[in-house]
Formats: structure tokens, sequence, C-alpha cells
């Protein structure tokens, strides 16, 4: 007895897979095109990447000149020169983390401008937008880390394990910024102003790069901050990032994500995106202006 191919379950399950890839394929493109319109955007506005810029310079030569020669570094040996290395992957960090808020900041203007409705009439993925708005910020971070990464070896700070390592160390840095520009997309959508999206974007960003080890080790600070520091995704990527670049360390403590800070870096990092991704995408369908 002939099986009717239109009926069978296998046809049905084989008919069915293309359409799948097909749609994978489509919210790729969706999104590289989404991509390429803000890069497009911050290209004619310069002024973003350059204000950008400022700030983070500034926390460079202001920790490196006004701080480094009181804050010592438990076994380096002392000294500014020692500070200044130490500091750097903290800076780095804290300037993937904190294009959060520019990010939330543009995802409300959007909004408040009707784009986003726009975009939502258009046949395309319903996370092609927000993908493609936060590849675009990735991209604007990385192009800041070069020019911080610049600034950095001419206040003396240096790499000692060698390049591939401290390539390593970048990506795990931009991966961070990756993800937490998922939580700004979030409060962008999320509030009715970008003015909103900034100060939403700044106020959580400070407590949890400043209670980390970015700028003094954990083992300086009270018990009970240490060991929120010890466990902040922040400080486990700073921390590997430092390893990486074969910078002073400081005393690292005995809990679990200092020990095995790139794992932990990794782990926080798609954590994050998981969480955050989903709950703004899911935000985005149901958003309305």
């Amino acid at each position: 007895m002939a099986v009717d191919q239109r009926t069978s379950p296998v046809a049905r399950h084989h008919h069915a897979a293309p359409p799948k890839r097909a749609g994978l394929v489509r919210g790729a493109r969706d999104s590289l095109v989404v991509a390429r319109r803000n890069l497009i955007r911050m290209m004619r506005i310069p002024e973003i990447v350059i204000f950008g810029l400022i700030q983070p310079i500034m926390f460079v030569v202001l920790f490196s000149y006004v701080f480094g020669g009181a804050i010592a570094v438990p076994g380096s040996g002392g000294g500014a020169s020692a500070y200044r290395e130490f500091l750097m992957a903290g800076i780095f960090a804290q300037t993937v983390t904190f294009a959060t808020a520019g990010a939330g900041a543009g995802i409300a203007e959007d909004m408040h401008k009707g784009l986003i409705d726009r975009f939502r009439s258009l046949p395309m993925s319903r996370g092609a937008v927000l993908t493609g708005r936060t590849l675009a910020d990735l991209v604007q971070t990385a192009l800041t880390l070069v020019v911080l990464a610049v600034v950095a070896v001419i206040v003396g700070w240096r790499v000692h394990d060698g390049i591939p390592e401290a390539l390593v160390g970048f990506a795990l840095l931009l991966l961070l910024g990756y993800a937490f520009s998922w939580i700004g997309a979030l409060i962008g959508l999320s509030v009715r102003s970008p003015e909103a999206a900034t100060s939403g974007g700044l106020i959580w960003l400070f407590p949890l790069t400043f209670i980390s080890n970015a700028f003094v080790p954990s083992s300086q600070m009270p018990a009970f901050l240490g060991h929120v520091a010890d466990w902040n995704p922040f400080s486990a990527t700073v921390q590997a990032a430092r390893e990486l670049y074969g910078n002073p360390e400081g005393l690292v403590s005995d809990a679990w994500p200092m020990q095995h800070p790139v794992w932990a870096s990794i782990l926080w990092s798609i954590v994050i995106i998981a969480i955050f991704r989903t709950l703004a995408v899911r935000k985005y369908r149901s958003a309305s202006v």
C-alpha cells in the first residue's frame, strides 16, 4: 500500500525544516541590515564616538596619575607603574559596560521617534532590530577599545604574556560588553525617553563597576563587600583580562570565579545574554509608544 507523501509525518518534517532554516538565515540577514544602518548613522555623527572616548581617557589619566601613587597592589612590589597595569583591565571593562547606557538611549530614541513601530510593520525577524543594534554597538565598543589601548600604552601599560593571550582578553571584554548591551536594550524598551534610558542605564552600572576588583583589590575591602566583588560578573572579566595580559592581579581570593576567571567570565556573559535577550525580544514584541 502506497504511503501518501502529503500526510506522512516524515514528509511533513522534511518540508518543515527548510522554512526553519530559512527563518534563521533571514533573521541573520535582517540583523546585519539593521547593524549596517546603525553603523552608517554613527559614521554620520562622529560626535557619538568622540564623546564616548573622552570619559575612559579621563579615567585612565585621573586614576593613573592622581591615585596611582596612593593605592598599592598586593604582591606586585608596589609603585605607580604596578597600579597602572593593575588598573587598565578595570578601565577597559568599565568602558565596554558603560556603553550599555548609550545603547539603551539609542533604542529609547528610536522608540520615541516611532522608528521601532515602522520596523515592526516590516516583514522582518522580530529580534533583528535589537540584534542589529547590539552588533553595531559592539563594533563601536571595539573601536573605542583600540584607541583606549593606545592611550594605556602611552601611560605605561604593557602586555607580558603575548599578543594571542591579550587578544583573548579583549574578546572576553567585548563579550561582556555585548551581554550588557542586552540589559541596555531592555531598559531602552522599558522607558519613555532617551534621558530616562541614560539615567536608568547608569544607576546600576556604578555599583556594579565600583563594588568590584576593577580599581581596588577585593582583599582590601570589608569582608562582605569583598565577597560580593569576588562573585561580581564584572570582576570575573577584569580578573580574566589581567591574567591574560600578565598584569598584577593583587591577592586573589578563594572564590571560584577568582580562581577560574576565564571560565567564569564566559559563563556569566552567556547567562546574561540568554536571560536579557529573551526578555528584550519579548518586550519588543509587545512594546508600543
